[in-house]
């Protein structure tokens, strides 16, 4: 396969970003209007995915603005108390660490994955820990987003280490584009 030129990538990632937005505008939707969102975890897969796809700095962005602009225009993640501001950075993580991890080592997906999963769920947590109480909301659990949110969310954690990896390597080799880059191995390492 032969590489696009970097112009040509700036604007398949833009395109990316766009369509990975709109999924995680309206995936959801859908999953809430059947009562699954919190167990579905539905805005979660596309920003992993941006992640992986796109990059670091897409991923993140991606993770940033979705939930801000679902409770913008849905409601939903609420604006107050402030879960879209803890979402948004949340899913920034998850973005950002699945980026960096798999474009910048030679981690496999999957532990990518799980590590971007967890250190997420870690921002989350600290964030109902130390910036809830400043808005009023009782402190919540350091802890608490690890074991009552993984367990709430079995579902969705599944749905993702079984669709992040099979999506990623189709678009991989479907599209020839989006593909990890090949880390050149260092002698003596």
């Amino acid at each position: 396969m032969t590489r696009m030129p970097p112009s040509n990538t700036v604007v398949r990632r833009l395109a990316l970003a766009g369509l990975l937005l709109a999924l995680g505008l309206v995936l959801p939707v859908f999953a809430h209007s059947v009562g699954m969102g919190r167990v579905l975890l539905p805005m979660h897969l596309p920003v992993l995915l941006g992640g992986f796809l796109a990059g670091p700095a897409t991923g993140s962005l991606l993770g940033a603005v979705t939930p801000l602009a679902s409770a913008v225009l849905t409601g939903m993640p609420p604006l107050a108390p402030p879960v879209a501001q803890a979402m948004a950075l949340e899913l920034a993580a998850y973005g950002s660490v699945s980026g960096l991890l798999y474009h910048h080592t030679r981690i496999r997906l999957v532990p990518c994955l799980v590590v971007a999963m967890v250190l997420g769920r870690l921002v989350y947590g600290f964030i109902g820990y130390a910036i809830l109480p400043l808005f009023g909301f009782t402190q919540v659990p350091l802890l608490y987003p690890l074991t009552y949110g993984v367990v709430t969310g079995l579902p969705g954690i599944g749905a993702q280490l079984v669709l992040v990896p099979t999506l990623v390597y189709l678009v991989q080799k479907h599209t020839g584009s989006f593909a990890r880059p090949v880390t050149p191995r260092v002698p003596g390492r």
